[in-house]
């Protein structure tokens, strides 16, 4: 196989190639020429950002037959040598297969050996964070006293899995993700050495992508090449990448301002059925906000936008949109990315935030705001019902006998839209209260908090439907659970078998759960507490039975008693 692929082709040789990272490759090159560079060092930083290519970089600098130099020539027998691997003095070791103490060990005892080719023996142990901990404790008198010969490179991508006595005898340098604007430059100077036309558009897609890795663009750089047939475009690197147009995220934008949710759901469901990748559209439609935010505050940032090229619809959109209405988007769209990362069904939670964000329309977002671009129609329309009311109330006021309402307006329609398919299991709580026991609620109440984090940690969607909830009654084999909402009752059901799992492992009893709303729980509580004390007045003369009845139902805490 002759093809190489462009991030090994085009890796970094020198110094100056290691693009967006001047704060650490200006300070290793004015050590190395001064020749004050210590015996280890750790790199750590993001994947791609170019730790290993500045370790192998350092490496070829201080054994170069022409250094003391900023850079290393590339010319001579070490840094050729070094470049292709051919020098056994420069060691490249995967920590991530060479993670027990025997690999450590061996490194330790081959320490001590003078380098044969070179000045300096160089250990790059790239991913070290994968070492075992014994491994580490078998590093740290070498990595502390090594011989003057030797050099230690130490690359993490999470540093935080690091012993402090590893870290503390290193020189520490965090590689920062890269800049785009960093990137397209470096691209550019890529398709120019390999003769490929790209468009500006496209790289600019490209950087974004990649999220601040140099080897991730190339890597979709050369696919993009790959899957063009002549010159790579925007929607060449769009197919390739899974991102969306702004074209799309400007209609889609304009459709969710406008209030317009079904247009809006339409062309979601357009870009999904192309093929599109949903977690890849809520990316770019929060960056795409986030430009539209900037360039609203100022037309002087248009050089800082990530996601949006400055064109005739963008600038419109950037004049309508209110800023509130943008913040509160780009909250919904992040709380929607966190919920797909718990699901299955990213398109749903893509949907419900879509409708969410079209529920903030315009005239709503104006009149929470200054009041601005407030619409007239609204205007009319509320003070015309405002005119009405006004009357209807003059007249109940004059005459509140013949203006009274009408019989039949004493039904409740309010009943039919809060109806809900969720029934109230009344007797099986009164048997619970039967048997309620106050010890028994106070254990669950105690351990209540430990049981939603680990409900959190196994199933954040199940979480978030009991987290409004209490235990408001408690026998040997169940707990009544009082919800906020009753709605919320209905969409514990679906993951109530988790939820009595998990409040098993915490318990230690094997409890059903018992969903009610809060309302209807202060109702059957006072129903039960009432009729205790009826049927204890009835079968005993004693004046405290109806109390302890209540006692043990509620407890001390929750209990007043009033001398009457």
């Amino acid at each position: 196989m002759s093809y190489q692929a462009l991030y090994r082709t085009w890796r970094p040789q020198t110094f100056h190639d290691v693009v967006g990272q001047e704060h650490i490759t200006r300070t290793l090159q004015n050590a190395i020429v001064e020749e004050k560079f210590t015996h280890a060092y750790l790199f750590s930083g993001p994947r791609g950002t170019g730790k290993t290519s500045a370790a192998k970089i350092f490496a070829k600098t201080i054994n170069c037959e022409n250094g003391p130099a900023k850079e290393p020539c590339n010319e001579c027998a070490a840094c050729l040598g070094i470049q292709d691997g051919s020098i056994s003095d420069v060691i490249e070791i995967d920590a991530a297969s060479n993670t027990s103490v025997d690999d450590i060990r061996e490194i330790r005892d081959k320490v001590k050996y003078a380098s044969s080719v070179v000045p300096y023996k160089v250990y790059i142990i790239d991913e070290v964070h994968m070492i075992s901990v014994n491994a580490f404790n078998a590093l740290l008198k070498t990595l502390e006293e090594p011989p003057k010969h030797v050099v230690f490179i130490l690359a993490t991508t999470e540093p935080h899995k690091i012993p402090l006595t590893i870290i503390s005898r290193c020189q520490r340098f965090d590689f920062r993700p890269i800049s785009n604007q960093a990137i397209v430059n470096r691209m550019e100077e890529i398709i120019t050495g390999e003769h490929v036309q790209v468009d500006q558009a496209a790289l600019e897609t490209v950087a974004l992508a990649a999220e601040g890795g140099m080897r991730d663009a190339l890597s979709i750089l050369d696919q993009a090449i790959s899957y063009s047939s002549d010159d790579v475009t925007l929607d060449d690197v769009l197919a390739v990448t899974g991102s969306v147009g702004q074209d799309l995220l400007e209609n889609i934008t304009k459709s969710l301002y406008d209030g317009s949710s079904e247009q809006a759901l339409t062309h979601l469901d357009e870009m999904l059925e192309g093929g599109k990748d949903p977690g890849r559209f809520v990316f770019d439609l929060i960056y795409f906000l986030r430009d539209i935010l900037l360039y609203k505050s100022s037309a002087d940032l248009a050089d800082m936008l990530e996601r949006a090229r400055v064109n005739e619809t963008f600038s419109k959109l950037s004049e309508t949109i209110d800023v509130k209405w943008i913040q509160r988007a780009i909250l919904e769209l992040n709380h929607c990315q966190q919920e797909m990362k718990w699901t299955n069904s990213p398109k749903v939670f893509i949907e419900i935030a879509l409708l969410q964000i079209a529920e903030f329309t315009s005239g709503q977002t104006a009149h929470a705001g200054d009041g601005a671009g407030v619409d007239t129609n609204v205007i009319h329309q509320l003070t015309d019902k405002l005119a009405r009311l006004e009357k209807e109330l003059g007249q109940l006021k004059n005459n509140p006998e013949r203006t009274a309402p009408p019989r039949r307006e004493t039904r409740q329609p309010s009943q039919r839209p809060a109806k809900s398919t969720f029934k109230i299991p009344y007797e099986k709580i009164r048997t619970v209260l039967a048997e309620a026991e106050r010890s028994a609620l106070q254990d669950t109440t105690t351990k209540w908090a430990t049981f939603l984090t680990q409900l959190k940690n196994t199933s954040a969607p199940a979480h978030a439907k009991i987290v409004d909830s209490k235990p408001a009654a408690a026998s040997s084999t169940a707990l009544v659970v009082a919800f906020k909402y009753e709605i919320h009752c209905s969409l514990f059901l679906d993951n109530k078998e988790l939820a009595e799992s998990i409040l098993e492992q915490i318990t230690g009893k094997k409890l059903e759960m018992i969903p009610i709303p809060e309302a209807a729980w202060q109702e059957l509580r006072n129903e039960y507490v009432e009729k205790q004390g009826q049927q204890e007045s009835k079968e005993t003369d004693e004046p405290d039975s109806f109390i302890e009845e209540a006692r043990k139902l509620v407890g001390d805490d929750l209990l007043d008693i009033h001398d009457e």
